[in-house]
């Protein structure tokens, strides 16, 4: 079981850091997204370039994650934690300076390898300075900090790229990360969790899974299907995966045990979390550049304009988190997925080359309360599905399949795009568009059904084992 060594700082610094934290990490998922047109006038490069400087930091950051967390529990958590936010830090301000594509890239992927050790620990650090009875609040806040990362991160994007340049979307981060080192130094407790051997073998095995299937479906449409390095890449990463699930199966300190999948809780959670995160980050790719290559909008103008989508959480996420407490998480979390999927559908049929803004506008508001009803009480049924000594596991768990979702989500619908569209002219973007967002739509739905499968706290109490307490997995006591 975790202890905390120290008490330095309250509930409430503990809370401030964190988010800011999570924020900042979180931001840096999307906030590419609209300044992709800008780097690539100056940059230059191709569709997989921009798609590598979106997922080479989530692909580092999902590969990672669960390391991250790992390496936080065996040698301190605010040791680790402050150590990702150097990294993640410095490489922000490497990105900036990035004199090419190719050295852009490299920052973006090194700035997933701080955040992956950074954000798990944000969850933990938390969960070990907040009171189990305010917990559920905290968690509320902590996701509402993140989903406004979310929702900012296009619009924040845009206006840096259009008023001053797109190097300061990474320049944002340095004073953020400066003021935050000697606060974490100073207000947060060190705490550590099982201290268990680190799973060196396991993460080797992931890692190299995720990165041969991923580089194989961003460079599959330029190198063609059938090339080496493709199929490489992914015969490589599926049977590398195999080896991960199979050696965690086996192993006495895994770094990612498989019987917590044996819960429909966290099988559930965690299902829905990494199809709403590939359908989400897919479609958001590629309507930031609709928007601005296809229907003329500034970077700026695209930043505002996807606000109904993006920007929903600021306003429903506290909603979504009193009915959460009063009917649960599931059907909460279920509804958003559903409003989620039904809105990218839309989307996709109301999609032109001269598509009017209040056209797009109900597809923007639906999507939006869907998002916003994913993300407050995602965080929340995730902790509450393992016992207390097993959370950094979850958190990192859950963030990593987060992520690889998003990873995935630009590498298959970025082929779908290619297969049927291009950048030639704005009717060739829209052909592939359509096709991808009804991608993005259907794994989404999926993802809703998913989330159906999460039991009730009555149900889960009944099929609990007499020597085992029942997690309180929806109506957790706040």
């Amino acid at each position: 079981m975790s202890q905390q060594t120290a008490r330095r700082g309250g509930a409430a610094w503990a809370l401030v850091i964190t988010s800011v934290a999570g924020f900042m990490a979180a931001l840096d998922n999307l906030v590419v997204t609209t300044a992709l047109p800008s780097i690539r006038e100056d940059l230059g490069g191709g569709l997989h370039d921009l798609e590598w400087t979106v997922s080479a930091y989530t692909l580092t950051f999902a590969v990672l994650l669960m390391f991250g967390a790992a390496l936080g529990d065996r040698f301190g958590r605010r040791r680790l934690f402050i150590a990702g936010l150097t990294v993640f830090t410095g490489a922000s301000a490497a990105a900036a300076m990035a004199p090419g594509i190719d050295s852009l890239i490299a920052a973006r992927a090194v700035q997933g390898a701080g955040a992956a050790v950074m954000m798990p620990l944000t969850l933990t650090l938390l969960t070990a300075a907040v009171p189990v009875a305010k917990r559920g609040m905290a968690y509320g806040i902590w996701g509402a900090v993140n989903g406004l990362a979310v929702a900012s991160g296009p619009l924040v994007g845009g206006t840096l790229t259009e008023h001053i340049s797109w190097q300061w979307i990474f320049w944002l981060n340095v004073p953020l990360g400066l003021a935050l080192l000697p606060l974490a130094r100073l207000r947060l407790a060190e705490s550590h969790g099982t201290g268990a051997p680190l799973d060196v073998p396991g993460t080797l095995l992931a890692s190299g899974g995720l990165f041969g299937i991923v580089y194989g479906l961003v460079r599959g449409p330029a190198d063609g299907w059938t090339s080496a390095l493709v199929l490489t890449g992914l015969f490589a990463g599926g049977a590398l995966l195999v080896g991960f699930i199979l050696y965690s199966t086996r192993a006495k300190n895994p770094m990612l045990p498989m019987r917590l999948f044996r819960s429909r809780a966290f099988s559930g959670i965690n299902a829905a979390s990494l199809l709403m995160f590939l359908g989400m980050f897919g479609s958001i790719f590629l309507l930031s550049q609709y928007m601005q290559g296809v229907l003329g909008y500034s970077p700026t103008e695209a930043g505002l304009r996807m606000l109904p989508w993006t920007g929903m959480p600021m306003l429903v996420a506290p909603i979504a988190g009193i009915l959460a407490d009063r009917i649960g998480g599931r059907p909460v979390v279920a509804a958003g997925l559903f409003l989620q999927a039904l809105g990218l559908g839309y989307m996709a049929v109301v999609a032109t080359a001269d598509a009017s803004y209040v056209s797009q506008l109900p597809a923007l508001i639906v999507s939006g309360v869907g998002m916003a009803l994913f993300f407050a009480p995602a965080s929340h049924l995730v902790m509450s599905s393992v016992r207390p000594s097993e959370q950094g596991i979850a958190s990192g768990a859950n963030n990593a399949l987060r992520e690889v979702g998003g990873a995935l989500g630009i590498a298959v619908m970025g082929s779908i795009f290619a297969a049927q569209g291009g950048y030639e002219t704005g009717r060739t973007f829209v052909d592939g568009m359509r096709p991808a967002l009804v991608t993005g739509s259907a794994v989404v739905a999926v993802a809703g059904i998913a989330a159906l499968l999460i039991p009730t706290r009555r149900s889960t109490e009944r099929q609990a084992q007499p020597d085992e307490p029942a997690p309180v997995l929806e109506k957790a006591a706040h």
